[in-house]
């Protein structure tokens, strides 16, 4: 961890500027649409209704609408790979820096190994033969070769496309991002040819709890919209458009999640839709009185794994560079590809993790979500405090993209950010609708474990500020 030559930090810094606007809207949209739209819809409406999962995503909407403005304002002022490392580096200091960027990282690197497992969960629905040669069980679930393979073959292949180079990623997330809109428009088509209003009731059920079930799941729906920042110094666009495309993502993902409730509950009864396998897949069938749209569905469902394991493994690798080149982590995750300009070594380590995570069956799924999701939302906490911290100390810095003005409404943002936020952490806590079962708590325990091992390696006393990862280059270089 000790200070690299100039030479070799200069090379570092060189990631090439190749995505445009298009490119970077569909990094942080198609992060978000990931699997979850297809298997959770049909729980939704049977948890709160249609209208209350409807508002209970709306709400969550707005929360991630609120903390996207933060974001915008600093992705703006601070347009560098890393993102949230960066500010809270400028704004808070190094060991905040580490506790806010192992956060989001292990956020994604969990969403990241939930996509390969999803993978060959979604396959199954295609091909019910898929599960031949059977090796071991666990929690119940029997894990078998030939479905494994189909994440882990996957894992393989995105991971060579990213290390080939982030304009082949973007083009390859536009390409699958056009295609799940494709599925969408399709799906809305038939919601007003052979949906009905009436196949919608109940509109409302469970009361607060159902609400509260809908709304934990939004850290996990909405994480992505933050990878956009993290692919900031390889965007070719202004920086303030950098800032709006954060809000905009948000804005999509959210009317994508609404749709998908309202046309599904609009297809079939709640008790059928509740018997459903995978709900918005049959919704799909019943529409057009096929089961080949329904295996349509299931293709943009596997459009959506693509687009957000191909986002989220971007953004934790950029990350990860970021920390390496900080001297936080190991100079080995700092390294680029000599050809491609990529973090080659970060996006194998992540890969090797997707690699693994389907030999672990399917309980990976609700394990790796709920370890997830309470990082994703410690990180959206600190992003928000540095804002204001910012605001307060550096009044004068220069800010392409200033929301809520220069008055008092971008502290307003700020603190309803930070509301928000541990509003929504402390529903995992124990006794609360989303508290967390033992086995996310360990994988949760075990990243943070690993993380304080590098935490307690960074100097104490230095002090944030633009300059702050020079000075922490310097610390480290004479130890």
């Amino acid at each position: 961890m000790a200070e690299r030559s100039t030479s070799e930090r200069s090379e570092d810094a060189s990631l090439l500027k190749v995505l445009g606007n298009w490119d970077a809207l569909a990094l942080g949209f198609g992060a978000m649409i990931g699997f979850g739209w297809v298997v959770l819809t049909g729980g939704w409406i049977g948890s709160a209704g249609t209208l209350g999962a409807v508002l209970a995503m709306v709400a969550g909407g707005v929360i991630m609408g609120v903390v996207g403005l933060t974001y915008a304002e600093l992705t703006a002022a601070m347009p560098k790979a890393g993102g949230e490392h960066n500010f809270l580096l400028r704004g808070m200091g190094p060991r905040w820096s580490f506790i806010g960027s192992w956060a989001i990282t292990g956020g994604y690197v969990t969403i990241v190994a939930f996509e390969a497992v999803a993978l060959p969960r979604t396959a199954l629905y295609l091909f019910p033969g898929l599960n031949q040669v059977p090796l071991w069980e666990i929690a119940g679930s029997q894990v078998h070769l030939t479905w494994a393979l189909v994440g882990a073959i996957a894992a393989v292949v995105i991971t060579f496309i990213n290390i080939r180079g982030v304009k082949l990623a973007g083009v390859a997330q536009t390409f699958v991002v056009l295609f799940l809109l494709i599925i969408g428009a399709v799906l809305v088509l038939g919601s007003f040819t052979g949906g009905s209003t009436e196949n919608m009731q109940p509109l409302f059920t469970g009361g607060s709890a159902g609400f509260f079930a809908v709304l934990v799941v939004v850290p996990f729906l909405f994480v992505g919209f933050d990878v956009i920042p993290q692919s900031a110094e390889e965007v070719k666009i202004p920086a303030r458009q950098i800032g709006r495309l954060v809000v905009i993502a948000v804005i999509l993902a959210t009317i994508w999640y609404v749709m998908t409730i309202l046309t599904t509950s609009s297809a079939m009864p709640a008790g059928e839709i509740a018997q459903a396998d995978i709900a918005t897949a049959d919704a799909m069938g019943a529409l057009f009185g096929s089961d080949l749209m329904a295996k349509v569905l299931i293709a943009g469902g596997i459009a959506g794994i693509l687009t957000s394991w191909n986002s989220l493994l971007l953004g934790a690798s950029r990350l990860m560079y970021s920390m390496a080149r900080s001297g936080m982590l190991p100079g080995w995750f700092g390294k680029l590809h000599p050809t491609y300009r990529t973090p080659a070594n970060a996006l194998l380590f992540i890969g090797a993790l997707s690699f693994l995570a389907p030999f672990f069956g399917e309980a990976m799924l609700v394990w790796l979500v709920d370890s997830g999701a309470p990082s994703i939302v410690i990180a959206y906490t600190l992003v928000a405090v540095v804002f204001l911290i910012l605001r307060l100390k550096e009044p004068a810095m220069e800010r392409p993209l200033r929301v809520g003005g220069v008055g008092n409404g971008g502290q307003a943002i700020g603190i309803a950010a930070v509301v928000l936020c541990l509003a929504l952490l402390s529903l995992y806590l124990p006794g609360m609708p989303a508290a967390l079962t033992p086995p996310p708590w360990i994988l949760f325990g075990l990243w943070w474990v690993l993380g304080l091992f590098f935490l307690l390696r960074i100097p104490r006393g230095i002090k944030p500020g633009e300059d702050a990862e020079h000075r922490l280059l310097a610390a480290l270089n004479k130890r």
